[in-house]
């Protein structure tokens, strides 16, 4: 049981909607928190950049989406600020430019403890409190491998990572080691729970249970060339069924609906459902996301990774295909070499299955929520 305090403990999350899933992280550690210490813990979520930053900074969330469109660009900016004394001379020399902002959002939001799941908030906001008194921070890392030299302030109080390898980069960049600790990465309950019946699924939505069934995806806005290896993996000739999810990219959707499928193909725009397909799936076609991913290893499901972000997504890759839960695939003619030798395998097939099993983390919502109670002083019994 959960004593209640007098007065509700205040968790302040801070976020961008800068890729990431750094949005989803917050909000996943906030359900585990209300799921399991109901109203013993009071949490906000706030955008440090969208509503904190100093102009132009704070249009970053808005031009996201376009600044990714060139992976190139994206991927020599990363290289080029990743590093231990790079990272402390960018925060150094950008501090003038932010400090009034950061302190303003200090003093916006009194609290009992601040959780960081955006790596460009840790540093400015640790330097802005900067003092004996002030409340613990947590960082939550939620790139999973080749995680940025950002995401590493050797004054945060506790350093929670996804992997193994995040746990040795923040090792690397200088963290004490008993601040640093394995959890995985939170995503949201409905993506962790028990296996269902995949038939009794797959009926629900009038898909055939005759077939293993492929679902592509390309996040939420549909990116990457889904239309061109929908066409692809259905020109196949394979025994399968297709399930594409295009997201909000409507124009995509529209475009897919008109074709004469072969075979059996189901279009989905934006889709609440999204674990229960994956329960339901036999094979994920998408980018290394790493939300994705972690969702992925909790539904046991086999991954053909198609494209992945420079930086901060490339040590995905070579996570999932060296764990053997995955393949690389950038090439349409790959992706469908990787389905046909997963088809004609099976044997592989579950095989993959068991090491996405392995891999998976579905508790890590829980158990991060579990260290922020303690660490405002609730007691656990």
């Amino acid at each position: 049981m959960v004593q209640l305090p007098t007065v509700s403990p205040k968790i302040l999350f801070l976020f961008s909607d800068t890729g990431g899933g750094h949005r989803s992280a917050a909000e996943a550690i906030i359900e585990a928190l209300h799921l399991n210490f109901g109203d013993a813990i009071s949490t906000e979520m706030v955008d440090i950049i969208k509503q904190y930053a100093p102009r132009p900074l704070n249009r970053l969330p808005d031009l996201y989406p376009s600044m990714v469109r060139l992976p190139r660009v994206w991927g020599f900016g990363y290289r080029l600020s990743d590093g231990r004394h790079r990272a402390r001379l960018l925060n150094a020399s950008s501090w003038p430019y932010v400090s009034k902002s950061i302190r303003a959002l200090v003093a916006n939001n009194p609290c009992d403890l601040i959780v960081s799941v955006h790596p460009l908030a840790t540093a400015p906001v640790i330097r802005a409190l900067n003092n004996t008194s002030r409340p613990p921070l947590i960082t939550v890392v939620t790139d999973l491998v080749s995680t940025h030299a950002f995401w590493y302030h050797p004054q945060t109080d506790l350093c929670l990572v996804p992997t193994e390898n995040a746990r040795q980069r923040a090792l690397h960049y200088g963290l004490k080691p008993e601040i640093v600790q394995v959890t995985g990465l939170p995503v949201a309950n409905r993506f962790c729970q028990p296996a269902s019946d995949k038939q009794h699924l797959r009926a629900s939505y009038g898909w055939p249970a005759n077939r293993p069934l492929i679902m592509l995806v390309g996040g939420g806005e549909g990116m990457g060339p889904i239309e061109k290896t929908a066409h692809a993996i259905a020109q196949a000739d394979l025994p399968i069924s297709l399930v594409v999810i295009t997201g909000r990219n409507e124009s995509l959707k529209a475009r897919l609906e008109s074709y004469n499928w072969s075979i059996p193909t189901y279009i989905y725009g934006f889709v609440r459902s999204m674990p229960d397909f994956m329960q339901a799936a036999d094979i994920l076609v998408t980018k290394a996301g790493p939300g994705t991913i972690s969702e992925a290893l909790n539904a046991g499901l086999p991954m053909v990774l198609y494209s992945r972000l420079p930086g901060q997504e490339s040590g995905n890759i070579d996570y999932i295909t060296s764990e053997g839960a995955g393949i690389w695939a950038p090439q349409v003619t790959e992706i469908v070499a990787a389905i046909r030798h997963w088809i004609d395998h099976p044997l592989n097939l579950e095989q993959a299955r068991l090491h996405c099993q392995r891999l998976a983390r579905p508790h890590a919502a829980h158990h991060i929520a579990q260290i922020l109670v303690e660490k405002v002083g609730i007691p656990i019994s």
